[in-house]
């Protein structure tokens, strides 16, 4: 994917949402409305179980939540990262109510691609690569960061390295390891067990 140039007009909206003009929210959502689609859809592209969810619900929540966000925004990649972890955010807190329900109602999951591909895997819980990339953040946030942006962002390698003032050379080592550690802690079960730790070690306080 070749870098997306600098757009001078979401420049200027993204200074002035963060300068307190909060009509320059709508008219950004609207000249990103597609890619902010596209991010939604990267994340529903494969359910084991059917849900009501849909790529415009999602982002119309994302939007009642960017309303509160505070910041100084740097760019579109900035922007777009946001909304990439806010709707991961909306999306593992449905998947965790609908495994709290009685009648469970199945796991939601990703479509696996070859940027993380799991032997034997066709597809991957979200909770389960939440619970990952939470793990890989307290390890080194900035390959967990790397994987949100490349894989549920969609920035490309340029993007990525851009917004987080790296060198290319960085971002495409960063997120080899990255993606060749979320496969080994998932292949191995990792997340499980921190979670059945987490719950002990809660019991017993």
């Amino acid at each position: 994917m070749e870098p997306q140039q600098p757009n001078p007009e979401i420049t200027q909206l993204l200074s002035e949402w963060s300068n307190g003009k909060q009509e320059a929210l709508d008219t950004l959502v609207n000249r990103l409305y597609p890619e902010l689609k596209r991010i939604a859809s990267r994340y529903l592209s494969k359910e084991r179980a059917g849900h009501t969810l849909q790529s415009t619900a999602l982002v119309n929540e994302a939007y009642m939540r960017l309303v509160d966000q505070k910041a100084q925004w740097a760019n579109r990649a900035h922007f777009l990262a946001v909304c990439a972890r806010i709707i991961r955010g909306i999306l593992v807190d449905y998947a965790r109510a609908r495994k709290s329900e009685k009648r469970g109602g199945g796991a939601f999951c990703l479509a696996l691609d070859e940027a993380i591909d799991i032997p034997g895997r066709r597809d991957l819980d979200l909770m389960e690569l939440d619970m990952a990339l939470k793990l890989l953040a307290e390890l080194d946030p900035r390959q967990s960061q790397i994987v949100e942006l490349r894989y549920f962002g969609g920035l490309s390698i340029e993007e990525t390295a851009e917004f987080l003032k790296l060198s290319t050379a960085t971002v495409k080592r960063d997120w080899s390891v990255a993606k060749a550690w979320i496969r080994r802690e998932i292949l191995r079960g990792a997340t499980s067990f921190h979670d059945d730790a987490n719950g002990r070690a809660e019991e017993t306080k």
